[in-house]
């Protein structure tokens, strides 16, 4: 970038006076022109190379990692699970050449007998054999290792009430608007420079023809020329009623709705990584209405036995024990637990996770675990209760995220069990979302131009039967589809009853 701007001010600099003009009498100008253009582009396109080959290295890494490390890797790269924790994997094996690092990642039992480092492993987690991968290249695993390192480097610092060490920190939503703003800054550039470029061509051109050279506008007088302020007052106007048009049609709305939840669940973890399907946990979306929000039961169904998160460790499995009245030291349900005092309540709870962060830190004092159980257990009153909701015991309070108005009416079981529409088409890729957000704006519009060009499944679907007309043209080819909106779907009846 400052090679860029070193050049754009030597350009700039290439004023119009006599001495300046005499000097340039015998200089190719097409050839000059050529030069600059050349000279500015290879720099631009050399920056924008650079910060893209920058971005790209994690982002490939996490990519790698969620397909081939995540089953056994916990994600916040600090807590142990069916293998190690891999914060300070390349500092741990600083003392050997890289290579060996990557011998082992690739195929760790050609070293558990020959390699230090791999004897130290294989005797800690022997006689479970770390899966192989021979197709991983250098490149490959250096992304890896990169996008280990920056989830550590992101991971919430150890602060009283603050977030338990181990725990990464959320993603950013990406933002383009700075991205836009320098790519339009950089054409603003360009544009300015060339028209600068080609002001002292013309002035060249007319003293190597004799001809009288019309005075060069200075910067300042360029810029508020009365075209470059029309064309800004042009573009302020779009740019304006865009906002405005936007702002009205977006008003009352809320997709990319992502509020923090009592819980700390990951749709990725479950729906993503586990493969458990939706309607599993929201098993109603099937035969109701409303898709309802599972009970605590539906969540200890598979709690009971998995105890430990491969993210936050246990600070938000505990939150569902202490909502069912579950105690994970005896695997077994409190009697009399809503009369219990909260003090006995929190009892159990801190001697659990206080077990649990010495189980997963072996170098942990009894000192330690204790304040860790402490700050845990205030973390999890502070997001079991709000103001209404005093006692951290029974049902979870979730945050509503997706709510149609009440004018409308939507009909899960009807689009999941009988459309066979999948949950994707209107929640996007929760598969992929570690906090569930509002993906689709779910607007009149959108469901419109979904009834217009989603199919209806008539093949062995019985609650299409009635159909005769649209089975008869199918069967003969005088029709090749049927829409939602062929059978009504486009009636303001249907939503607006």
């Amino acid at each position: 970038m400052v090679i860029a701007l070193s050049w754009v001010l030597k350009v700039l600099t290439l004023q119009t006076n006599s001495m300046g003009l005499h000097c340039f009498k015998h200089i190719d100008t097409d050839a000059m022109f050529k030069r600059h253009i050349s000279r500015f582009l290879s720099t631009l396109v050399l920056i924008i190379s650079a910060w893209s080959a920058q971005a790209a290295d994690v982002n490939a890494g996490k990519a790698l990692f969620v397909n081939n490390c995540a089953s056994c890797h916990a994600k916040n790269m600090k807590a142990k699970l069916t293998g190690p924790a891999l914060a300070g994997t390349q500092e741990r094996w600083a003392a050997y050449p890289k290579a060996d690092l990557y011998q082992w990642i690739r195929n760790s039992q050609s070293m558990v007998n020959t390699h230090p480092r791999g004897k130290e492993l294989w005797a800690e987690y022997k006689p479970t054999v770390m899966t192989s991968f021979p197709n991983l290249k250098d490149e490959d695993i250096d992304n890896i290792l990169a996008y280990i390192d920056d989830v550590v480097a992101q991971s919430a610092k150890t602060t009283t009430g603050g977030p338990d060490p181990g725990v990464a920190a959320a993603e950013p939503e990406k933002n383009n608007l700075p991205l836009y703003a320098g790519v339009a800054a950089l054409l603003g550039l360009l544009a300015f420079v060339l028209s600068r470029i080609l002001s002292n061509l013309r002035q060249l051109t007319a003293l190597q023809a004799g001809e009288v050279p019309v005075q060069q506008k200075s910067i300042w007088q360029q810029l508020t020329s009365r075209s470059v302020v029309g064309f800004a007052i042009f573009a302020l106007v779009v740019l304006g009623g865009y906002t405005t048009v936007n702002n009205a049609i977006a008003l009352g709305r809320q997709q990319g709705y992502q509020p923090e939840q009592p819980i700390k669940f990951s749709h990725a973890t479950h729906a993503g990584l586990q493969k458990i399907d939706c309607q599993y946990c929201h098993d109603s979306a099937r035969k109701s209405k409303h898709s309802a929000i599972p009970a605590t039961n539906t969540c200890m169904n598979c709690h009971k036995a998995i105890k430990v998160g491969s993210q936050n460790g246990t600070e938000e499995l505990t939150k569902i024990y202490v909502s069912a009245g579950y105690d994970p030291n005896t695997d077994k349900y409190v009697e009399n637990y809503n009369s219990m005092s909260m003090k006995d309540v929190a009892a159990i709870y801190k001697k659990w996770i206080a077990a649990q962060a010495k189980e997963l830190n072996a170098d942990m004092t009894i000192t330690d675990a204790a304040a860790t159980a402490e700050r845990q257990w205030i973390n999890i009153e502070q997001s079991l209760t709000n103001e209404k909701k005093k006692d951290p015991r029974g049902p979870i309070e979730w945050k509503r995220i997706h709510n149609l108005p009440d004018h409308a009416y939507f009909n899960h079981a009807q689009h999941v069990a009988v459309g066979k529409v999948e949950c994707q088409q209107c929640h996007g890729p929760v598969e992929t979302m570690e906090v569930l957000k509002q993906y689709a704006p779910l607007s009149m519009g959108w469901c419109i131009n979904c009834h217009r060009e989603t199919e209806v499944k008539f093949a062995d679907n019985p609650y299409y039967d009635s159909y005769e007309r649209y089975h008869k043209e199918l069967k003969a080819g005088t029709r090749s589809k049927v829409t939602v909106a062929d059978i009504g779907g486009l009636e303001c009846q249907k939503c607006h009853y």
